[in-house]
This record gives C-alpha cells, structure tokens and sequence, in this order.
C-alpha cells in the first residue's frame, strides 16, 4: 500500500492549477531564440506559475539549459522543478530539424532505464540545468505506446535497477518526489506494483476527447498518488479547433475525432466558451488532478492560458455536451 500522500504534493497543489511545460524550449515544432526563451519564462512567473517540467530529450539538453538559465536567479524554494531520466544525450551531428525538435543541440538521445543510465542522467541535467537540486523526477517515455515490441526489454531494465535508483535519490534528498512521465495509463499501474512512486505525469489521457483515464486517475486518488496532467489539448486540436489540419495525438487527427470537436464548438459558440478553457478547466475538475502543465514559446500564449484556467464557464454548458452525448454524466466538472 502506498504511503500517505506526500506534503510536497500538497506544495505543488497550492501552487496553483497551472504548470509550465518547457519542451517548447527546445524548439519543438518551431525554433525560439533565446531571448523569446526567456521572456516566456519570466512571463509565466509574473503570472504566478512556480512549476517547471522540463526534460533531456526536449532539444537534446537545450530546454534544460534554456530553463535553468532563466530560473537559475530566482529563489530556490519559490518554485517546484521536475526534469527526467530514461534517455541519455551522447555526441552527434547538427541537425536542422530531429524528432520534432528544430535546431536542437548537436546530440542524440539513446534509450537507458538502468541504475547507472538514471543516476547519469540526473547528474547531467543538473549541470546543464546550472541548479542544486531537482524536486520531481519522472522515469520518461516507459511502456508499449513508446516502445512497442522493444517494451519488455526496456521495462527489465527498470525494474533492475533504475526504479531503485529513483527511489535511493529520494532517500537521500537528491530530489523530492518520483514518478513516471508518460503517454498512457497501462504502464502507470504496472509500474506501481513493483515501485514506490509518488506522481504520475499522463499526457493526453484524460481529456475533454479522451476521457478514459478517469478511473485509474480516482484510483491514484484513493491511494494519495499526485497526478499532473499534460496534453490536456490533445496536441493541440483542442487548443486550435476543428477547423485547417488539426493535431490530435502528435497526428493529424481523423475524421471522427475532428466531427466530435465541431460539435463541441457549437457548445461553446452557445455559452460564449473558448474551446481551450473548457478542454484545459475539465481536467483540472477532476479531484486527483493536482496541476496541468501547459507547453508554449510565447510570453502572450502565457498570459492566455492563465487567463483560459479564470473563464467563466456556466453549468449549462456541461449540461448541453452532456445532453447531446459529447460528456458521460460522471465526470466532474467545474463550474463559475
């Protein structure tokens, strides 16, 4: 049985709902100079946001290095920062775009869930992040939807040792709390029977499209495990609408999932909704949700979707996606 829930998540809770993702700091999709780097970054704390994500592979240790420069001057306790393990970075050659990631630094990175790959990992991230410590550290990209037939050789090697040394860098105060980063639910709860995690990182799994994670999310409740909720916009279809070649799971989405969005927007069109603060405030009613991270390269997207999370959305506009079957009746929602 997993221990009580941890103070710390109570921390990242009252923090506030919302979390900044820093993958956009490493030219994913697009490339940002440093400057407009920065300037996203200091958007979010003027806003209020004190929780940063970040990883290795997000450029290849540029969002790392983006992130920890623009944090590095603050006060260290005035914000909570996760980073992952899972991947190693080794020399490589330059390249003008690699796995989404557009003029990211000259690296590679290889796949490595050992004991030795996750205590390299975090002692390289803490040098490219320039910072003492890291409070959250998630095992990133585990499970099938990841690796595929390579899952079981991958799972072997956390199992042997990289959830062990997770757990040791807890116990010895290196970071605060462990857990997964991934795209599914499946590895989530076979993890935690061999594992003492204390937060699961879900993108894209419980939201406005997708919400069938909502039972293993009322389980991690139960049992005091933190979740922190990414992709709640599906990629981006729920962020941008139906309309031109919306994204939906880092695809073009298909023709149904677009029809459905379509017939969410005439919700929102009713009650004067944006389609992104309904999708970004659904998830963050959910009572095990302890924050949402949300990735962006602007400082005016930042003050945007602060400003989504405060919207006023009325019953009636739940009750509408409800009544045309666009939202099962037992999944909360938030109300103002």
């Amino acid at each position: 049985m997993h221990p009580a829930r941890s103070p710390f998540l109570d921390r990242l809770a009252t923090d506030g709902p919302i979390g900044f993702g820093a993958s956009t700091l490493g030219n994913l999709y697009r490339r940002i100079d440093d400057e407009s780097a920065r300037a996203t970054v200091d958007a979010a704390w003027e806003e209020g946001l004190r929780y940063f994500d970040t990883a290795p592979f997000y450029g290849f240790g540029l969002s790392e290095r983006r992130l920890g420069d623009a944090l590095r001057e603050r006060p260290r306790d005035h914000y909570i920062l996760s980073t992952k393990v899972g991947r190693l970075l080794v020399p490589g050659e330059a390249a003008d775009d690699k796995f989404g990631f557009h003029s990211p630094m000259p690296f590679d990175p290889v796949y490595d869930y050992s004991y030795d790959g996750v205590m390299r990992s975090v002692e390289a991230s803490l040098q490219r992040l320039g910072l003492g410590r890291i409070d959250i550290l998630y095992m990133h990209d585990l499970g099938r939807a990841t690796h595929g037939k390579d899952h079981d050789r991958y799972f072997a090697q956390a199992l042997a040792g990289g959830f062990r040394a997770m757990e040791e860098l807890r116990d010895q105060g290196i970071v605060s709390a462990i857990g997964l980063g991934v795209n599914e639910t499946e590895i989530c709860a076979e993890s935690l029977l061999h594992a003492d995690l204390d937060v699961l990182m879900i993108a894209g799994r419980y939201t406005l499209l997708n919400p069938g994670g909502s039972a293993f999310f009322e389980e991690c409740r139960r049992r005091g495990i933190g979740i922190v909720a990414a992709g709640v916009f599906n990629s981006g279809i729920l962020a941008t609408g139906s309309r031109g070649t919306p994204h939906y799971d880092y695809e073009t989405a298909p023709e149904p999932i677009i029809r459905k969005v379509a017939a969410i927007e005439q919700c929102c069109a009713r009650y004067d909704v944006p389609l992104p603060a309904a999708a970004l405030q659904f998830v963050l009613a959910h009572p095990a949700v302890t924050t949402a991270v949300i990735g962006t390269g602007s400082a005016e997207r930042i003050t945007q979707s602060v400003a989504l999370a405060r919207h006023p959305i009325p019953a009636a506009f739940w009750d509408m996606l409800r009544e045309r079957d666009l939202l099962a009746e037992d999944h909360p929602v938030a109300s103002t």
